[in-house]
């Protein structure tokens, strides 16, 4: 069976309701806590979707430390047993499964297990970090950092994580004016120097570069500009991690009739890079001959 999600509501909606209805639409953005939709209903009307979010924010920093505290350790452990139970809010669930946090091998489950109890003896509080902006080799390198913090540098730490979570819930329940920018994209382009024009016709593949996997994210033909017909990644955040681009250039210079040979100089161009900006946009071109290339991050 599954999740039921939380219906659409629009801005002007939320300006206009009575604190039980602002309140009820924005249920569980901010887990298990009515109490930061309700301190912020006063300040209506919102006039953009960021807004409200600030306004949010600004409750739960409002808050005394203990009290800030209390909130972060309402949020579920990162691939605890609540996420290979799915008994989580429906949000954090999606949001796990996401990065198939729910399917982990029983040695994955025991080493997030480990740095899950590591982390929680020292600072008193779970490990909360927005899953939707990291690839799963990320989240670890990220707790093994964040283990060594204090716990002052920690609690705001987990507030930010918490305000790239929550931003992203509202954007996808709250319809309106000025939203938060939470996407980023990924494209790249291909020009054939040799012939002084784009590459048409070169097959790119993406892949996202893990340590014990490498795995397939899309598969792309070059149009007669040289680029994919879409970005590569848009409409999400870029999960922080490592990538490879990898250009089928021997099989297009072949199609030129440039080379026969069955072993090109130049055969599959692999490009690996790193993502660390999530909303940021990664223009990832490649400049080639049959016997040459060069790769750059462009605009």
């Amino acid at each position: 069976m599954g999740l039921i999600m939380p219906q659409r509501v629009s801005l002007d909606t939320l300006n206009k309701s009575d604190k039980a209805g602002f309140v009820r639409a924005l249920d569980g953005l901010f887990e298990a806590a009515p109490w930061v939709a309700e301190q912020s209903h006063p300040r209506r009307p919102f006039a953009t979707v960021a807004a409200l979010h600030d306004a949010m924010m600004a409750a739960v920093r409002s808050r005394p430390r203990q009290e800030q505290i209390a909130f972060v350790a309402c949020h579920p452990d990162l691939a605890g047993k609540a996420a290979r139970a799915g008994t989580m809010a429906p949000a954090s669930v999606a949001e796990q499964a996401g990065l198939g946090l729910d399917q982990l091998s029983d040695a994955e489950f025991q080493h997030f297990e480990k740095l899950n109890g590591a982390y929680r003896q020292k600072f008193g509080f779970p490990f909360v970090i927005c899953v939707r902006r990291q690839t799963r080799d990320a989240v670890l390198d990220s707790f093994e950092r964040r283990l060594v913090n204090d716990v002052d540098t920690e609690i705001a730490t987990a507030l930010e994580e918490i305000g790239h979570i929550t931003r992203l819930r509202l954007v996808d329940r709250v319809e309106g004016a000025g939203a938060p920018v939470v996407t980023g994209r990924l494209s790249t382009h291909v020009l054939d120097t040799y012939h002084g024009r784009p590459a048409a016709g070169v097959t790119v593949e993406l892949f996202e570069v893990g340590r014990s996997a490498r795995a397939l994210l899309t598969r792309v033909t070059t149009d007669r500009d040289g680029r994919p017909g879409r970005p590569l990644i848009a409409d999400s955040p870029l999960r922080v991690g490592n990538y490879e681009l990898l250009f089928h250039v021997g099989d297009y210079f072949r199609s030129c009739g440039v080379t026969r040979d069955s072993r090109p100089f130049l055969d599959m161009v692999p490009v690996r890079f790193g993502i660390a900006e999530p909303e940021g946009h990664y223009h990832v071109p490649l400049v080639t001959t049959p016997w040459s290339y060069s790769v750059y991050r462009g605009s």
